[in-house]
């Protein structure tokens, strides 16, 4: 596997990502799928829990969409190190409540992205995020897209998205030395890993998805694809940037929330969003629900 991708292709390749999801234009077609018809209905009687992870999705997705205009190096940095950020977190909640209503109750991101990944598989998403790759070197495979220039990008943004994940979980296994592959004969720590290894290694990874895509996003002390990107030049447009993020957003977000309805009854769904605070409930959450997007059936 190649090293990551330059800063310039992962804006281009979330680009491509838009377009992609935009061209597909598959909200409408949710109930379509077999796993939404059959989406099994939430067993829980409190919904209390379920609806603070989507206030939580929906006020980072709030947080990334009112980023104010102001002088082009201020709205960069409330851009990077804020907003944009935001785009993670909003989908990372929304996530956990789909998971939720299925009785998944989980926390840890590794675990989240792994469960996610069984969902995108398994023909949970719809084409637009349906898309995931599995394997290392000569076996690695990307499946559900094609060679469009569109998707190609979003090919390159897995393929370089794959390649960070095995670098840092080859890093995490070999800093510690309880479970550092090291030589028979010396006991040497290992620096460099057979293809058995990496065979091994990609099993633990298991696919990489949307999920793993937009993790990227977020601003860390190890994650830095955001400031590396907009440092590397001053010709990116950044609002540009921004809205793509908010429909990439908006679309992921529409998809769990068609889920969640269907699975604690549209009535309840209501309430949820008749409990909002005022600029949720009358602003895209509210206006999500009334298409016929969230409630496809």
């Amino acid at each position: 596997m190649t090293s990551a991708a330059p800063t310039s292709t992962f804006l281009d390749s979330f680009y491509g990502l838009d377009a992609h999801i935009l061209r597909k234009n598959d909200l409408g077609s949710l109930a379509d799928l077999y796993r939404f018809r059959h989406f099994a209905a939430c067993q829980q009687d409190d919904l209390n829990p379920v609806s603070k992870l989507l206030l939580n999705g929906w006020s980072a997705e709030y947080a990334l969409r009112i980023t104010p205009i102001v002088n082009d190096e201020q709205y960069l940095q409330s851009s990077l190190h804020w907003t944009f950020p935001q785009a993670y977190y909003s989908i990372h909640f929304t996530a956990r409540a789909f998971l939720a209503v299925q009785g998944l109750w989980l926390s840890n991101e590794e675990l989240i992205g792994k469960r996610l990944a069984n969902y995108v598989v398994n023909g949970f998403y719809p084409e637009s995020l349906g898309f995931y790759a599995y394997g290392f070197g000569d076996t690695y495979r990307v499946c559900r897209l094609s060679d469009s220039a569109d998707e190609k990008q979003v090919a390159d943004l897995l393929h370089s998205t794959r390649t960070r994940q095995f670098k840092r979980a080859k890093e995490a296994l070999q800093a510690n030395p309880k479970t550092a592959l090291r030589r028979p004969a010396t006991g040497e720590i290992l620096t460099r890993f057979s293809a058995n290894q990496y065979k091994e290694l990609s099993r633990h990874i298991g696919y990489t998805t949307y999920y793993d895509v937009m993790k990227r996003l977020r601003i860390s002390s190890v994650n830095r694809d955001l400031e590396r990107t907009f440092g590397a030049t001053d010709e990116v447009d950044v609002r540009s940037f921004h809205a793509s993020l908010v429909r990439i957003v908006s679309h992921i977000n529409s998809v769990h929330e068609a889920y969640i309805c269907k699975s604690v009854g549209y009535l309840n769904y209501c309430q949820i969003v008749n409990n909002l605070p005022f600029y949720l409930r009358e602003n895209f959450v509210g206006e999500r629900l009334h298409s016929n997007k969230i409630n496809p059936m």
